[in-house]
């Protein structure tokens, strides 16, 4: 057998049926973020590197962008993530437009990591941002679009819970260790990488970084309570509007989130899959110096970002991925034989027209072999014109799903069709 060239490692690929279900995921995001009023935006795909280098993180830009020099010398890189170009674009039109900025995109993106279950190179992402407010109400919002969108797709909140945690409550409780602020984010990212090492190794981190046995006991203490919050009046009132959305049961206060990306400023949340897979499908946070940083006014801004791999086999893990084809609700109109061709298409067409999606079977082959097209493409109705029915003027529409059959008027066929539920 003839070797094929294989698809770039990390790379996705989708067949109709995997196709599917990333068409439905998108409707699902469209669907509640519109409910907030958000409008759908994107940016490019290629960005210079230097727009990450500062607002990123090390670890982003220096082992997960995909870099290499245009043609011109610049060091381009395919975007790992839309924050930062989120930041240059209301930056270029910061005096146009009209604030608080409502945004959400859907779009791929590329990192250079290891391929695994839930990581590929290659994705898609959901970023949503609320921009121009520099309030608890605005960052509760955010909250409320990732709870809103969990729930809708039909998790409970034993399956999937939204993590939260506050940046400068942590800034308070650590400098109360006595941790010097040159090391806060050090200790950031010590508790970021918390889950990710044994007991030892992460006090070992920490004792390697300067931290004193004191000091890691008091992190260790401070990241074991859970209700740090209160003493926040930020997160009080967050939760307080949470309860008032009806979403509070999908959202619980953890001290340990702090989340790896050195722009966040605020509040910090992720959600997470409760079943014990251990991966956070869905992260954001406030942030106040993106705009600023890319030559813009300082503003204000808190958003999210959703991967589809991640989020795809969660919903696969819990039985929610929607069932059935693309095709049923697609009707099949046969071929008799080459004498009827033309009935088959002007019948196809007559359909189209009203509205109804059609494929017209494209050669006269015999019917059985078009039925079990049709059957195998999961399309529940179909259309026959033969001899007699050209003769009469009528057509049989066949409902495989019922089992059922009729031979009706022609001028009948669209209102049929449509009483079927396609």
């Amino acid at each position: 057998m003839k070797a094929t060239i294989q698809a770039v490692k990390g790379t996705r690929e989708f067949y109709p049926e995997t196709m599917a279900v990333r068409q439905w995921l998108y409707g699902k995001i469209r669907q509640v973020a519109e409910s907030f009023g958000y409008q759908e935006w994107d940016g490019p795909f290629l960005e210079k590197i230097d727009l990450y280098a500062a607002k990123s993180g090390e670890e982003l830009v220096k082992e997960q962008a995909f870099v290499f020099p245009d043609r011109g010398g610049d060091m381009i890189t395919l975007r790992p993530e839309l924050t930062p170009s989120l930041a240059r674009l209301i930056a270029q039109k910061q005096n146009e437009l009209v604030y608080p900025v409502h945004w959400w995109s859907f779009g791929p993106f590329w990192r250079y990591e290891k391929p695994q279950k839930g990581r590929t190179r290659e994705f898609f992402q959901w970023n949503c941002d609320l921009i121009g407010v520099n309030s608890a109400d605005a960052d509760a919002e955010l909250v409320a679009i990732a709870a809103t969108f969990i729930k809708t797709v039909g998790f409970t909140p034993e399956q999937v819970k939204i993590k939260l945690n506050h940046r400068k409550l942590m800034e308070q409780e650590i400098y109360g260790l006595g941790i010097d602020p040159a090391m806060l984010k050090s200790v950031f990212r010590m508790i970021d990488r918390r889950d990710k090492m044994s007991v030892e190794a992460w006090k070992n981190y920490g004792s390697e970084m300067g931290l004193s046995s004191t000091q890691i006991t008091g992190l260790t203490e401070l990241l074991g309570d859970v209700s740090l919050w209160k003493k926040s009046p930020e997160l009080t009132r967050i939760f307080d509007a949470l309860k008032r959305m009806g979403i509070a049961d999908y959202v619980s206060y953890d001290p340990q989130i702090i989340r790896g990306l050195d722009y966040y400023t605020g509040i910090v949340f992720e959600a997470w899959d409760m079943g014990g897979d251990g991966r956070a499908v869905l992260g954001g946070g406030h942030y106040d110096n993106l705009v600023a940083d890319v030559g813009g006014e300082p503003l204000p801004g808190v958003g999210f970002a959703m991967g589809d791999v991640m989020m795809t086999i969660l919903l696969e893990k819990y039985g929610l991925l929607p069932q059935g084809s693309q095709l049923t609700d697609t009707v099949l109109v046969t071929v008799f034989d080459d004498t009827l061709t033309g009935k088959s298409i002007e019948i196809a067409n007559l359909l189209r027209q009203a509205g109804i999606k059609v494929i017209c079977f494209p050669e006269a082959v015999k019917l059985p072999k078009q039925f079990k097209y049709s059957d195998r493409m999961g399309m529940r109705v179909v259309v026959v014109i033969g001899p007699d029915e050209a003769a009469t003027g009528k057509v049989t529409v066949k409902d495989l799903a019922k089992g059922e059959q009729k031979t009706i008027d022609l001028g009948s066929l669209v209102d049929e069709v449509k009483a079927s539920g396609i």
